[in-house]
């Protein structure tokens, strides 16, 4: 998720003709501007999540022995 968000906003800086306060440029821009601002806080706290539970499950499993 993370990802594609960062490679909607790097294709509309480099290649869709990037924003300004107005929003994006072409309509294509906008499609990338929405995927980027709904993909990049949502996967980010997908990320949050799953480094959550990745160091709990090692921090269990280290008491475990």
């Amino acid at each position: 998720m993370v990802g594609a968000g960062t490679l909607a906003t790097v294709l509309l800086e480099t290649v869709l003709g990037g924003f300004s306060r107005t929003g994006a440029s072409t309509n294509t821009g906008w499609f990338a501007l929405i995927m980027a601002l709904m993909c990049i806080p949502f996967g980010g706290l997908l990320l949050l999540l799953g480094i959550a539970k990745w160091l709990r499950k090692r921090s269990l499993a280290r008491h475990e022995d």
